[in-house]
């Protein structure tokens, strides 16, 4: 039996949580175009007979312009000191830039083992790739460099097979059939916030939100009451959309990933606040960021 923590680095957009979810064999990090879609830290678990890797999904690391970039770098930079393993992530489609080095510098001010990940490799010719190895090799000493396409889950056995070379550890930290360590609720109210980004595109800023205020457990179907937390009352319009349009769409689309998640017909209620509606429930403010943000 091995096992051990292992982290996801890299700028934004280079496929981390395509990636966790490519590896655990189901959806628990959402996956939008928009940077620095994830917020939080996300454990996503692999299990097999004799392995259990438990990987740490992070905000992509980036140079912050604003409140919200530095409070998502903080997490990044946190889950590197918790975690036995590094994987430096890459989108090696596309050139060698800034961003990736601006990562790769704070990853040599730690101690642990580092491999790199080539992504999206389904987008270059195996001459293309073998360039690419040679490109990064150079940069740190890389205890390994797996080159995988996340999005066609193309090498991801063969990363598996390589991390539990480096586990540390003997014991299962959850159990086998466990795929992530978030609650239910909180995995719902993250299916609907990917549909908010992918559906708004650029007109929504990153400090929107989702809370699942009542799940309503039947026998054959589940009743979920949600409420999508905005900073004003320009984005509850857009949101919402001419005539409900949008917010129709955000619930068809949630409706058809929940009912994956839970098994069941899924009711959804959605409705869309501004956060002055909530400056009396701290607790939400507190863990979603607000009072940092503002």
């Amino acid at each position: 039996m091995k096992s051990g923590f292992v982290s996801l680095i890299g700028r934004p957009n280079v496929g981390k949580s395509t990636l966790i979810n490519a590896v655990v064999g189901s959806k628990v990090a959402i996956v939008s175009n928009k940077p620095q879609t994830t917020r939080n830290v996300i454990q996503g678990i692999y299990n097999d007979e004799s392995t259990q890797i438990v990987f740490v999904d992070t905000p992509g690391i980036h140079k912050p312009n604003h409140k919200l970039g530095k409070y998502l770098n903080r997490q990044a930079y946190d889950s590197i000191n918790d975690v036995d393993i590094i994987l430096f992530l890459v989108d090696a489609s596309v050139e060698l830039g800034k961003g990736d080095k601006f990562v790769l510098e704070r990853i040599k001010e730690t101690n642990k083992p580092v491999m790199l990940v080539l992504n999206k490799i389904d987008k270059l010719s195996h001459e293309q790739i073998l360039k690419k190895i040679i490109e990064y090799k150079d940069l740190y000493d890389f205890k390994e460099i797996i080159p995988l396409s996340a999005l066609k889950k193309n090498n991801v056995k063969e990363l598996v097979k390589t991390l539990r070379k480096y586990l540390p550890d003997e014991i299962r930290y959850y159990g086998e059939n466990d795929t992530t360590n978030r609650s239910l609720e909180f995995m719902m109210s993250e299916i609907i916030r990917e549909k908010v980004f992918n559906l708004t595109d650029q007109e929504v800023p990153h400090s929107i939100t989702c809370v699942i205020e009542e799940v309503e457990v039947a026998k054959t179907s589940f009743t979920v009451h949600a409420v999508i937390i905005v900073e004003r009352d320009s984005l509850k319009r857009i949101v919402i959309g001419s005539k409900g349009s949008m917010i129709k769409k955000i619930g068809i689309q949630s409706r058809i990933d929940l009912e994956k998640l839970l098994g069941k017909k899924v009711y959804l209620d959605l409705v869309v606040r501004t956060v002055k509606k909530w400056r009396d429930k701290e607790e939400y403010l507190d863990e979603f960021g607000f009072h940092d943000f503002e």
